[in-house]
């Protein structure tokens, strides 16, 4: 088993990998498409979307620098595409969704599968959802706090299945392997 500095070299690697780099721009695409195109608006402040699922898939599969790389592109490029106003504590905020599961799952690479992609999910969307982008709709929107304590819930039950999701690629023998063989560099 690899160390953690040893793993993070590795992880920084990947940025130089043509696979990884063709990876993570249809990571990209899949959130736009399933945050902005696919995504069910309740009022103009909530949002119930699997815009993060990919996010958490490039961290936990690829680190948490690919990880934050993705979900800063897909949300820039996905405001561009729709015509959002780019809000850059929400870019944030989608960035640290993805570093946080890249940062917990390296540090909870010898725990298993299940509870490291459990963990990573729960801390992603906490930082970045529950509290990073919760603040940029506060600062930027002026949405209520009321409003804004209604993502706790929904996020939590997001990140349950987007964890879910992502453990049942995991555990799937054929995509671990490739997956390996792709980050192996």
């Amino acid at each position: 088993m690899q160390t953690n500095n040893r793993k993070a070299v590795n992880n920084v690697k990947l940025f130089g990998s043509t696979k990884v780099l063709v990876i993570s721009a249809l990571l990209i695409a899949m959130s736009i498409v399933l945050g902005k195109l696919l995504a069910f608006n309740i009022g103009s402040s909530i949002r119930i979307s699997f815009e993060n699922l990919p996010l958490l898939m490039a961290g936990i599969f690829f680190g948490p620098f690919i990880g934050a790389a993705v979900g800063a592109g897909a949300d820039l490029i996905g405001c561009m595409i729709v015509g959002y106003s780019i809000n850059p504590i929400i870019t944030l905020g989608a960035a640290s969704i993805g570093f946080t599961a890249g940062a917990v799952s390296m540090l909870l690479a010898d725990k298993g599968v299940l509870p490291r992609t459990f963990f990573s999910a729960a801390a992603g969307h906490a930082v970045g959802s529950m509290l990073i982008k919760s603040l940029g709709l506060l600062i930027y929107f002026h949405t209520p706090v009321q409003v804004l304590l209604m993502r706790i819930p929904l996020y939590t039950g997001i990140a349950v299945l987007e964890s879910y999701i992502v453990y049942m690629l995991l555990k799937n023998k054929e995509f671990s392997s490739q997956l390996e063989r792709i980050c192996k560099k």
